[in-house]
């Protein structure tokens, strides 16, 4: 009887949840303070813990087979239990749950689920995983995914980029506290990512993007015996990971509270923790110590010193180790002939944020798109064990180091003069070439001045002809650059006549203000786009040469690239490259065909927009206001990237001016900012406004102008307006997008949408701030009233809503230009 009962209380025991070693939890169960889960091998323990010097409790994960107590993973870091009653549960719906049983709340939550049969269960990897019952592959969340202080072999460290999880390490904020801290290391997917540890909001140190061997701005992370590393970008994640070579190696990464990045290994034979590697070892490791164009040698004294070519941007404070400004060019850059590029070597890679980047180009072709976009400063390759793969680099460039071992290389944007002269230690076997080159160089010349001669007495004539052509045309009087000369090729009329055979109907792409635009096919095959200026056009000889004057000189891979004009008999004549896909308009308001550019082709093109239009106002030799931006000057090349056309009215500013008046307002109604309309006063804020109304207008898939609301009467900036007041953004997005959309992307898409058509100019950001919003997550301003904003109508005007007729008070004369 007696060895009965004693072995009914052990069965009684044994079923006690948490009595003995289990690595899962099933709905209901409860583990307690006094019990844990240990994976199936015995690596890892999970349970309720209290720091050495704390009262507080939380629920963690350490190392089950060493003696020293090293915590991993914390649940409730932010959530402490202040006494030993918590429970830790599953719910029935796979939940993972924190309770304080005394006060009977939940502390700590997992994020919600719907499962029907859930299992918890602890893995080999430390990877505490809820998952279906039937299948581990996909758990539907796991602590990998919320990672604390700790990187362990195996983990993600990056960003999904379709659940949008961002999995970085933080801090604890003490070392018996382990609530988040100020540090936190993380992968940065803006540009090309790269590794940075950040103090709030301010980067500390970078560990810089992967070259394909490692990290650029860590040299020892070399191949070694214990661990090796990757780093993936593709579409649907970013990360950095490292995986055990030897399996009885334990090796942990840590982010200190003090903000030290370490790698600990665990020495078994001596029973403690071993520092194998730490990152901020000196002085060059802190973030942009030397400014933009500055570069850090540990091994000199100073250690800041300017790239060559460069000079202190502030000798006074340079003197005093004040660096912070940085370096400037000895030499500006004007994109002029003859740029090109002097290779640095063995140093750290500029940060990344503010690149560009493809995987698949080679460096040849990487010179050569860095070459024809006059904003990019440096470029090289992503991979420098292949050679191949393409970094630009847009602004200055910040945060580099002269490395001692394993340092890339980066080709940086000279003028010509300064080409080679930097870089003067050339082999000699190149000093030969060079004179061998000389005489072949100066019998070029020779024929190329014979070449120059016969064009300027051809010019000569034809400028003969243009003087006939000014009187009919006449010349726009707001137009500054009424004197400059057009430095641009010139079209043979017949030459055009044959390519467009002979501007046939059924060459006929559409019609602008200007006139029609035919495609044409030039004798060695190359397509082009020819637009005629129409002899029923209000537009004439000045806005055809304002556009010239506006465009010849700009290179960007976003605006439509101008090849020539053509000005002969009675023709006036604009050439441009040929865009396959025509205007944006005719993909967006199409019913048929809107689905072919679903949310990641919008995204992107929103985003070239934006990037063109920043090159209009900021980099390019003047700034450039375009006065006329909507989607139907937005054309689409083969591969739907976006090039912004029609520089017919652009204005052109020079050195500080932010805003003008004009007496003759052009534009397009639906896209003109309230100031330029109401009083024709324009700047780079009146193009914001029509960049606005593109944003909505892509994600929606209407027309600004004439769409009306039937319930509020709002037109679609209003009602993009009130959805967001009420937090239904979603519901502006066009139907066909429906099951494309990165709702995080769209949302933020309309809010930077609403930023930029708010009603006051000062109120509106610059494209700058724009390119920053939409690069990054920082939180957004709340938009304020926006401009043309409609609201409930009159009695009046609801009896004259279905005219389209265009009233001006002031007799503003406004450009009515349809899309091609």
């Amino acid at each position: 009887m007696i060895k009965f009962i004693f072995f009914f209380l052990v069965l009684i025991y044994a079923s006690r949840p948490g009595s003995h070693a289990t690595d899962t939890i099933s709905p209901n169960q409860i583990v307690t303070y006094n019990e844990t889960i240990v994976s199936s091998l015995e690596n890892f323990e999970l349970g309720f813990f209290n720091p050495a010097n704390s009262t507080n409790h939380y629920v963690g994960m350490w190392y089950k087979k060493i003696s020293t107590r090293t915590i991993v993973w914390v649940a409730n870091r932010n959530a402490p239990l202040t006494d030993a009653s918590g429970e830790l549960t599953l719910t029935p719906e796979g939940v993972l749950i924190i309770r304080d049983a005394t006060k009977g709340n939940v502390v700590w939550s997992s994020s919600t689920t719907s499962v029907t049969n859930p299992v918890c269960k602890l893995l080999e990897t430390g990877n505490f995983i809820i998952y279906d019952g039937i299948s581990q592959e996909n758990p539907i969340w796991q602590s990998f995914d919320y990672m604390t202080d700790t990187l362990l072999p195996g983990m993600k460290q990056g960003v999904d980029l379709v659940t949008g999880i961002d999995r970085r390490l933080t801090s604890w904020k003490s070392d018996d506290d382990p609530g988040s801290g100020e540090f936190s290391y993380w992968v940065d997917p803006r540009g090309y990512p790269q590794l940075i540890l950040t103090q709030g909001r301010d980067i500390k140190f970078r560990g810089g993007p992967w070259n394909g061997r490692g990290l650029s701005g860590i040299s020892f992370l070399r191949p070694n015996r214990f661990y090796n590393f990757t780093f993936v970008v593709n579409p649907r994640e970013i990360y950095y990971k490292f995986s055990l070579v030897d399996p009885s190696a334990i090796t942990r990464l840590v982010v200190e509270p003090s903000g030290r990045i370490q790698r600990w290994l665990w020495i078994d034979s001596e029973q403690e923790w071993y520092l194998y590697l730490t990152t901020a070892n000196d002085q060059c490791d802190r973030y942009a110590l030397c400014g933009p164009y500055g570069s850090c040698n540990i091994d000199k004294s100073p250690v800041c010193e300017c790239l060559k070519g460069f000079e202190p941007a502030s000798p006074n404070e340079w003197i005093v180790a004040d660096w912070s400004q940085g370096c400037r060019r000895t030499t500006p850059l004007d994109c002029g002939q003859g740029e090109g590029f002097n290779k640095y070597s063995n140093i750290k890679l500029p940060d990344t944020r503010w690149s560009w980047f493809n995987e698949t180009m080679s460096l040849l072709e990487c010179e050569k798109m860095c070459k024809s976009n006059c904003s990019c400063n440096a470029y090289t390759a992503s991979n420098i064990s292949g050679g191949n793969g393409c970094i630009l680099w847009f602004g200055g460039l910040t945060d580099i180091r002269t490395m001692a071992e394993n340092g890339d290389f980066l080709y940086i944007r000279f003028p010509r003069s300064q080409i080679d002269s930097i870089e003067n230690n050339q082999s000699s076997r190149t000093r030969r070439r060079v004179r061998v080159i000389v005489p072949i160089t100066c019998g070029v010349l020779v024929m190329l001045l014979s070449i120059l001669l016969y064009y300027r007495f051809n010019r000569k004539k034809q400028q003969q002809q243009q003087e006939g052509n000014k009187n009919k045309f006449g010349q726009d009087p707001e137009n500054r650059n009424g004197d400059e000369d057009l430095e641009l090729p010139l079209f043979g009329l017949c030459t055009i006549h044959k390519a467009t055979n002979n501007f046939s109907m059924k060459n006929k792409l559409g019609e602008g203000g200007f006139g029609p635009v035919y495609k044409g096919v030039l004798e060695d095959g190359k397509e082009i786009a020819v637009k005629r200026l129409a002899k029923t056009s209000t537009q004439g000889l000045g806005e055809f040469k304002n556009e010239v004057i506006s465009i010849s000189k700009l290179q960007h891979r976003n605006l439509v690239k101008l090849l020539g004009c053509c000005i002969e008999e009675d023709e006036v004549l604009l050439i441009y490259e040929y865009m396959p896909n025509k205007s944006l308009d005719s993909f967006i308001f199409d019913k048929n065909r809107c689905e072919l550019l679903d949310w990641p082709a919008r995204y992107e093109i929103i985003i070239g927009i934006a990037r063109g239009l920043l090159y209009l106002h900021q980099d390019s030799r003047l700034r450039i206001i375009h006065r006329d931006l909507k989607v139907s000057n937005i054309l689409l090349d083969k591969d739907l990237n976006p090039k912004i056309s029609d520089f017919g009215t652009a204005r052109t500013f020079g050195g500080n001016q932010i805003e003008a008046n004009t007496h003759r307002v052009v534009g397009t109604y639906g896209y003109m900012a309230p100031e330029y309309a109401g009083n024709g006063i324009f700047s780079i804020k009146s193009d914001v406004y029509s960049f606005g109304v593109i944003v909505l207008e892509i994600v929606c898939g209407e027309k600004n102008r004439g769409f009306v609301h039937k319930e509020h009467y709002n037109n679609l900036i209003g009602h993009a307006w009130g959805l967001h007041n009420e937090g239904r953004s979603l519901q502006l997005v066009a139907k066909c997008l429906n099951e494309s959309i990165n709702v995080s992307q769209v949302l933020r898409s309309i809010h930077i949408g609403l930023l930029c058509v708010q009603r006051h100019p000062e109120d509106r950001p610059t494209m700058t701030s724009v390119i920053v919003m939409f690069g990054s997550e920082v939180p957004l301003p709340s938009p304020k009233e926006p401009g043309f904003y409609v609201g409930e109508p009159t009695q009046d005007t609801r009896q004259s809503s279905s005219s389209n007729e265009i009233h001006s008070n002031n007799k503003l004369s406004i450009t009515m230009l349809n899309g091609r």
